[in-house]
């Protein structure tokens, strides 16, 4: 470590392990922590283990020599026990499965040697292979637990940070698509990045996965990941193609290999680009912004554009409200407007790739007779999965001439599903 304040750190929360990365600002590029003193070891078993002669916790290598040596409680993976909602036993109590992650965090951070690991970090930003509601819910709670503030971390799935570890490197890496293949054992996935240059912001997206399972005898295995890899990608011009996860082996692919460096296909295989990743986003949205003009689409990731057609200043304008390309859990919006002879709202919904916009009204029953111009309302979207929104709206009043009546409106809305609103 060269630098302690200002630390950008990305935390890959594998199924299995957890690696760590640091942004060098001295090199200018995420760097590994080895997660073993002495030894270029950069995984470490995702577990935590209970000390119960110490009375605290300790995660990964050190976990499993207590566990296995010193009588301590293995609790489990980190990654498991972050997917539930119900409270774990640890010791004769129950722990929340956010308390724990929160231990493992600390536990974790110490590596980076860093007295007040808290307040000399930027960005702590999370990655892990998906993101469901229940696992945001319990890392930001966990996060909380563990003393960081909103601002101060981010979270994200390893599509997203694929994207922002692609993009982090140089341009002839990706001025074209990237090929992505990850191996899980004898099942390989390979997933296409995109990028649509024509458009503005320029659009980059994930292509859906296509999966096979290679047989285990390396000549055979040789062969069918060849099949798989000319099926995969064909003619077409690829300036990269990364390869990850456990299963692939330059040893036994020797014709795949030829394959892939084909045409002058730049070929890397590591198992920390996801760790990397998450550290070159947060250095990016914070510091560098060089990918502004660029837009990441993913299930995981809001997809539409939400805004209102307003007067704003006595002249007429687009009012922008939600920004597609951002993750669900940091969207929402608010603001307050009067209404102009109608009794309704109405938002403007622009789809990335659609040219059409829609419009989606939503009714305000109940709302009082008075004058036009005199009703003012408080509006508030916020996302609670990545694609329902929830809008909230208050009644105002205008004033002690006509005040507030106390309504709330409350309306679960998909942007791009009309059919499916649901009035609460």
């Amino acid at each position: 470590m060269n630098e302690i304040r200002d630390l950008i750190i990305g935390i890959d929360i594998g199924k299995e392990y957890t690696q760590i990365c640091y942004y060098d600002r001295k090199a200018e590029e995420a760097r590994s922590l080895s997660m073993k003193v002495g030894a270029s070891q950069y995984e470490a078993p995702g577990c935590i283990c209970y000390r119960t002669d110490h009375g605290d916790y300790c995660v990964g290598l050190e976990a499993e020599y207590f566990a296995r040596e010193k009588g301590g409680i293995m609790i489990g993976n980190i990654y498991d026990i972050c997917q539930k909602e119900e409270k774990i036993q640890v010791a004769g109590e129950e722990k929340e499965p956010a308390e724990l992650l929160a231990h493992f965090l600390r536990g974790i951070l110490k590596f980076l040697g860093i007295q007040d690991i808290v307040k000399n970090t930027r960005c702590l930003c999370i990655t892990s292979p998906e993101l469901s509601t229940l696992q945001v819910r319990n890392y930001q709670k966990a996060c909380s637990l563990a003393g960081f503030s909103r601002e101060k971390y981010m979270l994200m799935d390893y599509g997203e940070s694929f994207y922002y570890y692609a993009l982090g490197q140089k341009r002839e890496t990706w001025n074209r698509s990237v090929g992505w293949y990850a191996f899980a054992g004898d099942t390989v996935t390979f997933r296409k990045l995109t990028i649509n240059g024509s458009s503005r912001p320029v659009l980059v997206k994930l292509e859906d996965p296509v999966s096979t399972k290679l047989e285990p005898e390396d000549e055979i295995r040789d062969v069918e990941f060849y099949r798989f890899i000319s099926k995969t990608l064909g003619k077409e011009l690829f300036s990269s193609v990364q390869i990850t996860g456990e299963g692939f082996d330059q040893q036994w692919a020797q014709q795949s290999v030829k394959l892939l460096c084909h045409q002058g296909r730049k070929v890397f295989y590591g198992n920390n680009l996801f760790a990397k990743g998450a550290c070159i986003a947060g250095k990016d949205r914070l510091e560098d912004k060089k990918l502004k003009g660029y837009r990441y689409l993913s299930d995981s990731l809001v997809a539409v554009d939400v805004g209102m057609d307003m007067r704003v200043m006595g002249s007429p304008a687009y009012y922008p409200l939600i920004e597609s390309g951002s993750n669900w859990y940091e969207c929402s919006a608010s603001c307050e407007l009067i209404l102009d002879d109608t009794s309704e709202l109405v938002f403007v919904v622009s789809i990335p790739e659609e040219t059409e916009k829609k419009r989606v009204a939503m009714a305000l029953d109940g709302l009082p007779k008075r004058p036009n111009r005199t009703s003012r309302l408080s509006l508030t979207l916020k996302y609670v999965s990545p694609r329902d929104c929830e809008i909230t709206v208050k009644d105002l009043g205008f004033g002690e001439m006509y005040p507030s009546s106390g309504k709330i409106w409350r309306e679960l809305v998909r942007w791009d599903e009309q059919e499916e609103r649901n009035q609460a």
